[in-house]
């Protein structure tokens, strides 16, 4: 009993402990929302007067939509989709098991929508750093005029200085954040209660008559309203996808038990503080301090909006590694932050394209609230494809009962379609910029699988069956020599072209073949019991099959000693690693892609990371054959 007891202790302590890291990585997007929300409801494109009515109708609005939206789509149900512990769209799409099945609908449909989403969240995330942080210096301006030559260039400082720090890890970045956003949810709560004392019948507002009676009332300048109030919402994607990072129950106990109540709390105190004083609708969060609070807490502001941005990055992180695991993306150096926790990575190539294309919005926009015309069109867009996926996820997985099913997808529809229809009319004003960056990232992705297809056909059709080749060898053996040599193969079934060409050209072969094939599985992990699959083939050869889920980093030498125990003996002093290199020429004579996107795979696959590298082979021990290829 003793032993359950220290066992639950260490459970509940540890989640705590991972509880306030969530803090300072998942909640930073959601949490520092208040800072510019209620001001673009009111004083934004186009301003709404900050009548007692309409008040009251916008936070009953803001209170409805982090209560259905946070708490019980995403927090109760969306996390219910993990994939093995790990979540986002891309996660979702692939525990629908749809790549085998793509070719028909509405399989096909499923990966599209699923891609679709995941790239937008790209676009999120070149926007999420620049309004965070510029909202926050924004505060100085409030102190004194003489600020505002300045805040541009010091935004754009931090938010370097943001990306210098990503390479050491999402675990250390937050331990450091988690007790600083302690802090800033707390003085959102007490800011927040200090505002609520001003005009306790704000608190009325929690009744959602206010936000009907509002938008019956006001019509269509209610329903542009709605695109602001979204802005309240808009890091759940970024909270789905970093589930994968710190477990469900440390993010739901955060978000339950002090994220939540403090953005309430601080929600109402600003809509107190306009009904006792609606000229102060141009930045209410900042005139809810006292006046000799203004400079600490808009450094405290600035720290918060900082780690915002990490949300925000972290989850593309983790987004890039799935995309590159599930051959959606061009391999890239992904380097492990952690030694404990897989899912914390950095990956350089992305972190420095957010950087540049976050410093040029700031530069571009140059406010907070041209940067607020903007935001929220991409994620509103991903929120209404999460909807459509765990419909899907909730009858073939969970095994709901269709009018259970109908039911709870009609109510996220209805909340989440509303919102998505608000923020279309931002495009015009901005909004187009995170939908061409999605649109760019999703044509990638499309690009590359299909690129990867045509690769595979082609080098199918001219493929010798493995069978055929160890007979044809029988009969006429080579000459060996002694050694090992791996050959890397992407096919399952026939001979490598690299171990036939080595054959043809060189007339020998080592006294041990293994022909080795890595599969990325649609699961995020695959134990080490279930990872390797060694067939003797006779005459020296060995086919290695090894498995990896789409959040692991393939390691081959490592794979190489675990095949000891299994009568597979190689010495790194004597192995020699043969990989194919694929080069490829477009050609408007094969058909299957658009010329352009020929080239654009060619472009990709020539800058992508060395299959060397990927699989971490030693350098020296590698020999590369290439081959010429018309796509």
């Amino acid at each position: 009993m003793g032993n359950n007891d220290t066992v639950h202790t260490g459970t509940v302590r540890q989640s705590l402990g991972l509880g306030l890291a969530a803090l300072g990585v998942v909640y930073g997007d959601i949490g520092t929302s208040p800072l510019y929300a209620v001001r673009e409801c009111f004083h934004g494109k186009p301003p709404h007067p900050a009548t007692p009515d309409n008040i009251l109708g916008v936070l009953s609005l803001i209170v409805w939509a982090l209560l259905l939206i946070i708490s019980l789509k995403y927090l109760v149900f969306v996390l219910r989709a993990d994939n093995r512990g790990e979540g986002g769209i891309l996660a979702l799409t692939a525990l629908l098991n749809p790549w085998g099945d793509e070719n028909r609908s509405p399989r096909k449909i499923l990966v599209f929508l699923g891609l679709f989403g995941a790239a937008l969240l790209y676009g999120d995330g070149t926007l999420t750093p620049a309004i965070s942080v510029l909202s926050a210096v924004e505060g100085l301006k409030i102190a004194t005029p003489l600020f505002q030559p300045y805040i541009v260039p010091l935004t754009i400082v931090i938010l370097v200085l943001l990306f210098l720090i990503q390479n050491r890890g999402t675990a250390r970045v937050g331990a450091i954040f988690g007790p600083v956003m302690v802090l800033w949810f707390t003085v959102l709560a007490l800011l927040g209660i200090r505002g609520i004392a001003m005009a306790p019948e704000v608190l009325g507002a929690l009744n959602p008559l206010y936000a009907i009676r509002f938008l019956i009332r006001d019509g269509w300048s209610a329903f542009q309203v709605l695109g602001a109030v979204f802005l309240v919402v808009t890091g759940g994607e970024a909270l789905y996808a970093d589930m994968g990072h710190f477990g469900r129950l440390p993010i739901r106990l955060a978000w339950f038990g002090c994220v939540l109540p403090a953005l309430l709390l601080n929600y109402f105190g600003q809509g107190a503080l306009l009904l006792n004083n609606p000229s102060e609708a141009t930045e209410p969060f900042y005139h809810l301090a006292p006046t000799w609070a203004l400079y600490p807490l808009v450094l405290l502001a600035t720290m918060a909006t900082i780690i915002a941005s990490q949300a925000v990055i972290s989850g593309v992180f983790s987004l890039t590694r799935q995309a590159v695991q599930l051959r959606l993306s061009p391999r890239m150096r992904i380097i492990q932050t952690s030694s404990e926790e897989i899912g914390q990575i950095y990956i350089p190539a992305v972190n420095w394209a957010l950087m540049l294309a976050t410093i040029t919005l700031v530069a571009g926009f140059g406010s907070s609230s041209g940067l607020a015309a903007a935001y929220g069109v991409a994620v509103a867009t991903t929120m209404v494809i999460t909807a459509l996926l765990v419909c899907f996820v909730m009858r073939e997985r969970w095994h709901w009962p269709p009018v259970t099913v109908a039911g709870i997808t009609a109510l996220f529809l209805a909340v989440d379609l509303a919102f998505f229809s608000a923020n279309i009319l931002k495009v015009g004003t901005g909004g187009w910029v995170p939908l061409a960056a999605g649109l760019a990232v999703f044509t990638v992705m499309i690009t590359w699988r299909r690129g990867r297809e045509l690769v595979t056909s082609h080098l199918l059709a001219q493929a010798t069956p493995l069978p055929a080749f160890l007979e044809r060898l029988a009969a006429k053996p080579p000459q060996r020599v002694p050694g090992t040599a791996v050959f890397m193969s992407g096919r399952l079934y026939p001979a490598p072209p690299s171990l036939i060409h080595h054959l043809e050209h060189n007339k020998v072969l080592h006294e041990q073949v293994v022909i080795l094939t890595v599969l990325t599985e649609d699961v995020p992990r695959v134990s080490a019991s279930e990872r390797i699959d060694l067939k003797r083939m006779g005459q020296g050869f060995y086919r290695l099959i090894v498995r990896y889920g789409f959040m692991q980093s393939p390691n081959v030498p490592v794979i190489l000693r675990e095949c000891l125990p299994l009568g597979l003996v190689t010495d790194p002093a004597t192995t020699t690693f043969y990989l194919g290199r694929e080069n490829l020429i477009p050609t408007e004579k094969v058909s299957g892609m658009p010329h352009w996107r020929e080239k654009l795979f060619a472009f990709m696959a020539h800058n992508a990371l060395q299959a060397t590298a990927f699989y971490n082979l030693p350098a020296d021990r590698v020999v590369e054959l290439g081959q010429q290829v018309e796509i």
